[in-house]
């Protein structure tokens, strides 16, 4: 049993995967405070009040983060500093959005799912690091739908200048907005493996710590809030019709079994030195062939430096690598 109280934040904690994780997180071990860390302060409130109820554990708090604003992921680190929390010991990069109605922006202009996926994880990211105990653990939830050889329904990723995935020119495009939305979201979760081998590779090059980083696919969850931006008919599906698969597909998940896989990779010790590693479930397998590519990630760090417009107070390593 670990005797050291320590803290975990989860974003997007108040719903579906990140709402289960905290759950089995809490209830592992009452010495963990867990932060819910939510755009919605209300939403938030009563999943924190849920959480203690369900987990007799009392170390759960929440604090405002929209990843959408690199100005509010800022202030989370501020406020977070300032408060009395054990010290920090994972973050689990949860939050996640996906749009097919028409192209969403954030409050900086870049396109939405990029700008949360995985921009706002970046600086969320790189401005705690320093904060996180020498044997911490951070954890980026992907997808297996970055992969263009497993057959997910969805299209491949399109990995470009991240210039252009950041602020897409959709004026040449024949796509349907269907489509576009969701090539927008494998793009964003391709760029959570290069992130994840990119950021385990500094920490083992520049630093002294053994702070981990690893990616994880749930799998296929029907019944999330990933739909939102479905028609009502794609919604109903979502919601009613495809959890019958939790029966018989292979790595499609009810949110409880991807909660408990996700929350081992915070609390399980057989990973203490497992780094630069992406999860299916509880099982360690190959991310696709592209999600090697070293150029690429490299690109994507240097680009995401740039949009997050990180400087070198923020981050432990040397912004201009």
């Amino acid at each position: 049993m670990n005797l050291q109280k320590q803290t975990v934040i989860i974003t997007g904690g108040n719903s579906g995967l990140g709402y289960e994780c905290a759950k089995q997180i809490a209830k592992h071990e009452k010495n963990y405070h867990v932060v819910i860390a939510c755009r919605n302060a209300t939403k938030a409130k009563i999943a924190v009040d849920s959480l203690i109820q369900e987990t007799n554990n009392i170390n759960i708090t929440s604090l405002e983060l929209d990843l959408s604003s690199l100005e509010s992921i800022r202030d989370f680190v501020s406020k977070y500093s300032q408060m009395d929390y054990p010290p920090l010991y994972a973050l689990v990069c949860n939050a996640g959005v996906q749009f097919i109605d028409k192209t969403h922006y954030t409050k900086d202009g870049f396109e939405a799912t990029f700008g949360v996926n995985h921009l706002g994880h970046f600086l969320l990211a790189n401005r705690l690091l320093g904060q996180i105990t020498q044997s911490g653990r951070i954890v980026l939830v992907s997808s297996g739908t970055h992969d263009p050889l497993k057959k997910t329904g969805m299209p491949a990723p399109a990995f470009v200048d991240p210039q252009m995935i950041a602020y897409p020119d959709q004026t040449n495009s024949n796509e349907n907005m269907s489509l576009m939305g969701r090539r927008h979201y494998t793009t964003s979760k391709l760029c959570n493996l290069y992130f994840t081998y990119e950021l385990a590779n500094l920490i083992n090059q520049q630093t002294e710590t053994n702070i981990t980083v690893n990616a994880f696919d749930p799998g296929m969850m029907p019944g999330t809030g990933l739909a939102q931006s479905y028609t009502p008919f794609m919604k109903f599906v979502w919601k009613y019709v495809l959890p019958a698969l939790t029966l018989f597909y292979p790595n499609v998940n009810t949110v409880r079994q991807s909660g408990r896989a996700l929350a081992s990779l915070v609390t399980d010790s057989k990973h203490n030195q497992t780094t630069g590693k992406y999860f299916e479930g509880t099982k360690e397998i190959k991310s696709s062939e592209l999600s090697y590519n070293h150029e690429n990630r490299k690109q994507l760090w240097k680009a995401s430096v740039e949009l997050s417009k990180l400087n070198k107070t923020e981050t432990i390593f040397e912004v201009g690598f």
